[in-house]
């Protein structure tokens, strides 16, 4: 265990001293970089990618890594953008995913009484909205807009072609500013573990924004409480500090099961 924890300092020391270097770098590229990928995709969902700093530059990104403050302690998660492989340390136990395996490394002797597969890039998935929209196999539609205290944002519905990711059954729907093309709230459904789709959707507010290697990221999400699949009133704000963001991937090796470990079946 100790050494597993031992990696994840590594790695997250040395992006730390890379992001340093590359931020001015990023921003210039991005300018000069002729626009290929958003090509692909719908307008409306292509307005918002660019908002935030485009689905090309976030393409160049390799290594993500943020922490939120848990109400037991901060919980670290580290990710290898590009194979999807993933790493959450809390003070209870480690979850990792090497791109095959899923697997749980208790700590201190505290059982594990969570759900691995449903929480696997759970929170990654939320944090890199919109960007984790550009995915493969994801189809877009132009829904109705949300109307809250007022104001109206334009939607869009996001569904997944059969047998793409744990969970294809799910939908998304994504309201941005209509002005500023600005990610302003999302929509979702739960569907894992079950046969058919959910027609209850939950509700994340988007509206405090940090700007990391010239990409509009999430600084905090607030979760809404809702009725008749539409938002009401405030639950709960995250936030999302130490955030590291870069082209340089992770160590393949700190995804590896550590001695001790239980693979997820």
């Amino acid at each position: 265990m100790k050494k597993a924890i031992y990696l994840l300092f590594l790695t997250v020391l040395f992006s730390a001293c890379k992001n340093e270097k590359q931020t001015e770098s990023t921003v210039i590229n991005e300018v000069a970089k002729e626009d290929i990928t958003t090509s692909i995709y719908p307008e409306s969902i292509t307005k918002v990618f660019k908002a935030h700093g485009g689905i090309d530059t976030w393409n160049t990104m390799k290594l993500l890594s943020f922490t939120m403050e848990k109400p037991n302690g901060k919980e670290l998660t580290i990710l290898n953008l590009k194979t999807r492989a993933e790493v959450i340390d809390t003070p209870n136990y480690i979850q990792g995913f090497d791109g095959e395996s899923l697997w749980i490394l208790e700590k201190d002797g505290k059982e594990y009484k969570g759900k691995p597969k449903f929480y696997k890039g759970l929170m990654f998935y939320f944090y890199a909205m919109p960007f984790v929209l550009g995915d493969d196999g994801i189809m877009y539609e132009d829904i109705e807009p949300l109307t809250f205290d007022g104001k109206s944002y334009p939607g869009i519905l996001v569904s997944y072609e059969s047998g793409v990711g744990e969970s294809p059954d799910d939908q998304y729907k994504i309201y941005y500013d209509e002005a500023t093309g600005e990610m302003a709230w999302l929509g979702y459904t739960v569907t894992f573990g079950k046969d058919e789709k959910s027609k209850d959707f939950h509700f994340i507010r988007y509206n405090n924004w940090q700007t990391i290697n010239g990409l509009k990221l999430p600084k905090s999400v607030d979760w809404y409480k809702y009725e008749n699949n539409l938002p009401t009133e405030k639950r709960n704000t995250v936030e999302f500090i130490d955030v590291l963001l870069s082209e340089e991937a992770p160590d393949s090796t700190m995804f590896k099961m550590p001695e001790g470990a239980t693979i997820v079946k």
